[in-house]
């Protein structure tokens, strides 16, 4: 426990831009008694050391090893109040907060009228912009200062502030439960990927219907709206209805252009709609609507209106670089994407402390879809290794079961035979320990097993065969999840045709496209 909070502490001071650190010290320096302190003292070590070494810190004789604890709880706290201050944090929401926070003070000391004004202020702006669970926090503080102090301005006072408050329960409680629905289904894509079975299809159908029979759309707000649609989007994520996810992904996206100030209040979400949407146009295939939108994307986060944080550049980060290289998976142009790699690998160091594993991982699993599809099999196993060999990633089973069917055909592909036998072995048995063996994956592996035992001349006539049986799981509802992480029909086409994967699927791009 103790290691995490030191850990916290030094990430926290490394995360601070140069302004932020400036203001820092401007901030504890407006007291002279702070120009020598221990907890500044500690902040300037901090920030020059490149890793945290407690050691170092009690050796510098800045402060006691008795004494640490509390300097770093200190000083921890004072770099809070320096960011809460920073104007580049300020927003409606914080401005609201703070309002509140007057009116409270105002309200204790007896000065009920002042009190009252301030909060009628602050909910009109919490309404106005749609912040609706602190517009019920404004609206009980008043109920408790008009209990004490009747104004007589308004006749029925009592009346007006008892159905606001009904209203706002309502409508935060509305909005609470589509989140919590949405937040449930997006657990459930992390955890397990796409529906498998009729099995999960109905149980993940009853539980998204039963939580949605109450629900009214017409006398929903922008909140609801974001929240309903979100939950329907993740809902048919899971149940691979792409058409449907590019409906509920549109609808958000348009909830936003409907409401523009509401975009750079709730920019995370903004750019999550834009992602998603580019995610259900990847998946029908649809390469000039993707790269018009893709190409919006980086307008909006280049645009210096945008709103820029931390959080906002690596989410950016993330869904530019992600769909830059989806673009080269829809029509098959690998090498044309293969230079993404080294800006990409470069850049995720950067953000190696914002990005957490999941994330890192379907860059891994990218980096080495592009390079299969351009023929580099050995780095393609590169990469692969690097989410195999994770025994920490728990998230998203299915894409670690991809990764080692992926790895098995790069093997082959590299003629790699003497490590063959085994990584059958263990990816047959990891696909069983994670119920996720499916016809597809079977045909694939017993091919794999029996390729020793075909003669050169009857190859591609094996791998005429494998691609007939496996076309009709194609349209399959649960087997052709597996051709959404691996292509393998290409793949055995490019063996038949003697072409590359790349020129296959080129080639079925232009045939649906052009």
């Amino acid at each position: 426990m103790t290691k995490d909070q030191k850990d916290n502490l030094f990430s926290l001071v490394k995360s601070l831009t140069k302004s932020e650190k400036r203001q820092f010290k401007l901030y504890v320096g407006r007291l002279g008694v702070n120009s020598d302190s221990k907890f500044l003292n500690l902040f300037n070590l901090l920030d020059k050391a490149k890793t945290y070494d407690e050691a170092s810190i009690i050796k510098s004789g800045i402060v006691k090893k008795q004494q640490l604890a509390n300097v770093k709880a200190h000083l921890y706290k004072q770099i809070l109040i320096s960011l809460k201050l920073n104007p580049s944090h300020q927003n409606v929401r914080s401005q609201i907060r703070e309002q509140l926070d007057f009116a409270s003070i105002l309200y204790h000391k007896g000065l009920y009228k002042q009190s009252l004004k301030i909060l009628d202020k602050a909910k009109e702006l919490a309404i106005t912009n749609e912040e609706k669970n602190m517009a019920f926090e404004i609206v009980e503080l008043e109920k408790i200062i008009e209990a004490q102090y009747i104004t007589r301005s308004i006749s029925n006072r009592a009346d007006e502030l008892v159905v606001q408050a009904k209203e706002f329960s309502s409508q935060n409680v509305t909005a609470s439960k589509l989140s919590n629905l949405s937040l449930q289904l997006y657990s459930i894509m992390l955890k397990t990927g796409y529906v498998k079975n009729e099995a999960e299809s109905e149980e993940v159908t009853q539980y998204f219907n039963d939580r949605l029979k109450k629900i009214t759309v017409k006398n929903l707000g922008f909140r609801e709206k974001l929240w309903l649609y979100k939950a329907h989007l993740w809902y048919n994520f899971l149940m691979q209805d792409f058409l449907n996810c590019y409906k509920y992904s549109s609808k958000l996206v348009d909830l936003f252009q409907e409401n523009p100030k509401m975009i750079n209040l709730n920019p995370v979400f903004y750019l999550k709609g834009n992602n998603y949407l580019l995610e259900s146009i990847f998946f029908l295939r649809n390469k000039p609507k993707f790269t018009e939108k893709l190409n919006k994307l980086k307008e909006i986060v280049e645009n210096p209106e945008f709103i820029k944080d931390t959080n906002i550049s690596t989410l950016a980060f993330l869904y530019t670089n992600f769909h830059s290289i989806n673009q080269h998976f829809i029509d098959g142009s690998f090498e044309d994407g293969l230079h993404l790699i080294p800006k990409i690998e470069e850049e995720l160091e950067l953000y190696k402390d914002r990005i957490d594993p999941h994330h890192k991982m379907i860059f891994y699993y990218k980096f080495a879809s592009l390079e299969f599809g351009a023929g580099n099999n050995k780095n393609c196993i590169k990469y692969l290794d690097k989410i195999i060999s994770n025994k920490s990633l728990s998230m998203r089973e299915d894409l670690l079961c991809f990764s080692r069917v992926l790895n098995l055909v790069a093997h082959y592909e590299a003629s790699l035979d003497y490590h063959l036998e085994s990584l059958l072995r263990s990816t047959y048995k990891f696909l069983i320990k994670m119920n996720d063996l499916h016809e597809v994956q079977k045909e694939m592996i017993k091919f794999i097993r029996g390729l020793q035992d075909i003669y050169p001349h009857d190859l591609k006539n094996a791998f005429k065969d494998l691609v007939e049986r496996l076309k009709v799981y194609e349209d399959h509802p649960y087997e052709r999840r597996s051709f959404l992480y691996l292509d393998i029909i290409s793949w055995l086409e490019s063996k038949v045709y003697n072409k590359t994967v790349g020129e296959i699927i080129k080639a079925k791009y232009l045939s649906n496209y052009a």
